[in-house]
């Protein structure tokens, strides 16, 4: 199930359990995990991409081992706010996840997360190799935190 917004994807989780974020990107799937209390992102892994069904299967893989409850995709806009063709496609991409997996899924706008995961690492002095290594799940580590934020504000009462 695809989520309007942020709130909607808060009100279809359970009441607890980790949520995982992805970077969708041409070559890779950047993921990040939350704790269990939905309070901080991890960066955890990067999925090199092969092809729809075995990207779709290995990410199945984790989600079902790390026993992820939601999905939230960096949709990556515009920095004037309008959706391109990476748009259509990290949409298209959820709306084929949802043939496999009833995890609700909300997209969370990813403008500027790899500028900040690339300030991240260079100011913890990250080689140029670490960097391009890891650069991906640290950007959906900050699209994750980013949602993260939002929900515990909300729940808030803000």
């Amino acid at each position: 199930m695809i989520c309007d917004d942020i709130a909607g994807f808060a009100a279809a989780l359970p009441a607890s359990g980790a949520i995982a974020g992805l970077d969708y990107g041409d070559k890779t799937i950047g993921i990040a995990i939350s704790d269990l209390r939905r309070r901080v992102a991890t960066p955890t892994t990067i999925l090199r991409r092969v092809k729809f069904t075995e990207d779709a299967a290995r990410l199945m893989q984790i989600l079902a081992e790390r026993e992820i409850r939601g999905l939230v995709l960096g949709l990556p806009l515009n920095m004037d706010g309008t959706a391109g063709p990476r748009v259509q496609s990290t949409q298209a991409f959820a709306r084929n996840l949802t043939r496999l997996t009833d995890l609700p899924i909300a997209f969370w706008d990813e403008r500027l997360s790899t500028v900040a995961a690339e300030r991240a690492l260079l100011e913890a002095d990250a080689s140029r190799k670490r960097r391009k290594e890891v650069i991906d799940a640290v950007a959906a580590g900050y699209i994750l935190q980013g949602a993260l934020d939002r929900m515990a504000w909300q729940g808030n009462g803000s």
